[in-house]
């Protein structure tokens, strides 16, 4: 259709309508297409001087659209930037129009030829109920617009007065229901400030309640771990051996016993962590530990999860690699979320964990690769996101709230690496997590001379764990069960290391930390501090930078031998932050 006049106008809106009527849009959509039309014509007649409109049906991804292209013989558009972002309006009001339009539509295109004029594609993608637009059907519309004769302008413009009447009449339908439901919210709010003053009480209260259950965790936190921890490590030594060997059944009990008081104080740290998790806030606990352990736990951890016999979970032996000296529960944490998801997401075939050192980088760079349904690469970034799934027949059945991937790259990120992945749709995926790593082996000390180390715990449990963990031909152990005494043995006795514990009477383990630094005869001597407490910043801010930390939950004779030679074997040297 020819656009060379005003009339033109409105005949290439009516005809715009009219065809989508015909191809099975509803009223709202026809008037929106209608409308979008009119704004571009309009422009075309005004501002470019006259031009062309061509209506057209296409395809996009599978489904058919209805296309209106308009071209006219104008100047173009010297900042077509600017007016399609608002920033700039012709004296025509030719930025109104086709900013408007491209809000009306579902694909708008506008291009300036270098010949001159503007071209601006306009499509609605035709709705799923419609059925498809054939050539016969084509043929039949156009003679049906044939027949019809030429468009009406006068009766184009009572289309459009019945579309505005249709329209107030909505908006005033509109009106009443919202001042129907202004008076509800009235009545409502009148209840609502009838309750204000008792949910005043009631968060005073809550208040102090929760102040009530800070403290009260606070203050008991190490009696609750305590004992657990004792438990914990005795069982270890039964467990290793240490005092002679153990029964099948004996075995088993003191097994059954370990993970019982795991269990408890797992419970039981989730208690103590409330404040912690309540306030958004992330603790880092970096241990000693090696690839060999970590998979070791991740199997024997994951072993239940291993219920479809045609996918194999296997697991490097880990051996060869450098110890690490990072957050091991938070490794463990992203490991076995990204081990558990390719488990889900594999139907056949396997799952394989391993690791590699990275010398360039000094990083341990962890895979997990299978062989499942694969990610296309449109969403291997989305998959990151917060609460983001795919939407596959396998996703269907697996229960999740998209939050796993998201946590595991942010615990990544606050370990200092990151966490990316590779996938071929239907060959699988492979998720690469890559950490700083403490390198390093455990010593081989000295053969003649054997190392004096000297504990500092009012816990006469846990100096028989650290004696029996340290003790035979390379250690030493001599013990001091509260700050003063420790104090004294380490300026008397000379010891190559110290183990402080930090909860103690008469001088507990910050004071007494402060007293050996102070101390000319002590000064010198590497400190480890151990202990059961959860290390939070107020905590690390009280002890010197360069002692490190070992939690008594993570106790064994590995990583304590490991910590002991690297600090005795540089005792030379000033005293070092751990990495």
């Amino acid at each position: 259709m020819a656009i060379v006049a005003e009339a033109d106008v409105v005949a290439v809106r009516q005809r715009a309508r009219l065809l989508a009527e015909k191809l099975g849009f509803d009223r709202q959509d026809q008037t929106r297409i209608a409308t979008a039309v009119s704004e571009i014509a309009r422009n075309a007649f005004g501002y470019g001087k006259g031009g062309r409109a061509e209506f057209i049906v296409d395809s996009d991804d599978g489904r058919q659209v209805f296309t209106i292209r308009i071209g006219d013989r104008g100047p173009g558009i010297a900042d077509l930037d600017a007016v399609l972002e608002g920033r700039w309006r012709s004296a025509e009001g030719m930025g109104v129009g086709l900013v408007g339009a491209k809000r009306l539509m579902d694909r708008f295109d506008i291009a300036c030829p270098a010949g001159g004029g503007t071209v601006v594609t306009l499509g609605h993608r035709l709705p799923t109920r419609a059925a498809p637009v054939t050539a016969a059907r084509l043929a039949e519309i156009v003679r049906d617009l044939a027949a019809a004769g030429g468009d009406d302008p006068l009766a184009a413009l009572r289309e459009q007065n019945r579309e505005l009447i249709e329209t107030l009449d909505a908006l005033r339908r509109r009106e009443q229901e919202a001042q129907t439901l202004d008076r509800e919210l009235s009545d409502t709010n009148r209840g609502v400030v009838a309750l204000y003053a008792e949910l005043d009480e009631r968060a005073e209260q809550l208040r102090q309640a929760s102040e009530l259950k800070s403290r009260f965790l606070s203050h008991m936190s190490h009696e609750f771990r305590t004992p657990l921890n004792s438990i914990l490590a005795l069982s270890r030594l039964l467990l290793d051996r240490v005092d002679g060997d153990l029964g099948p059944e004996q075995e088993k009990q003191v097994g059954y016993i370990r993970r019982s008081a795991e269990g408890l104080l797992e419970l039981v740290n989730d208690l103590l962590d409330l404040a912690k998790v309540e306030a958004g806030k992330v603790e880092i606990r970096a241990v000693p530990f090696t690839v060999a352990e970590l998979f070791g736990g991740l199997r024997g951890a994951l072993k239940p999860l291993q219920t479809n016999p045609a996918v194999d979970l296997s697991f490097d032996s880990g051996a060869g690699l450098p110890s690490l000296f990072t957050d091991e529960a938070k490794v463990t944490q992203i490991l076995r979320n990204l081990i558990s998801n390719a488990l889900k997401f594999t139907e056949a075939g396997e799952v394989a964990v391993s690791a590699v050192h990275d010398e360039a980088s000094g990083r341990i760079v962890f895979s997990v690769r299978d062989t499942g349904i694969g990610i296309p690469p449109e969403h291997q970034e989305r998959i990151f996101e917060e609460f983001s799934q795919i939407d596959t027949q396998i996703q269907r059945k697996v229960k999740g709230t998209g939050l796993g991937l998201s946590l595991s790259r942010n615990l990544a990120a606050l370990l200092g690496g990151e966490l990316s992945v590779e996938s071929v749709v239907g060959q699988g995926s492979v998720f690469r997590l890559s950490i700083p790593a403490r390198l390093g082996e455990v010593g081989e000390g000295t053969a003649t001379t054997r190392r004096r180390v000297l504990v500092i715990d009012d816990d006469e449990t846990f100096r028989y764990v650290f004696r029996q963990l340290i003790g035979g031909d390379r250690f030493e152990v001599i013990e001091a069960a509260d700050g003063e005494a420790g104090l004294r043995r380490a300026c008397e006795d000379a010891p190559d290391l110290v183990l402080l514990d930090l909860q103690m009477p008469r001088m507990d383990g910050f004071t007494t930390l402060n007293r050996l630094e102070a101390e000319p005869r002590a000064c010198r001597i590497p400190v480890v501090v151990s202990t059961s407490l959860a290390v939070t910043p107020e905590i690390a801010a009280r002890i010197r930078p360069g002692v490190p930390i070992l939690s008594k939950r993570d106790l064994s004779r590995e990583r304590v031998a490991m910590l002991l030679d690297d600090l005795i074997e540089n005792r030379h040297t000033e005293n070092r932050p751990m990495p």
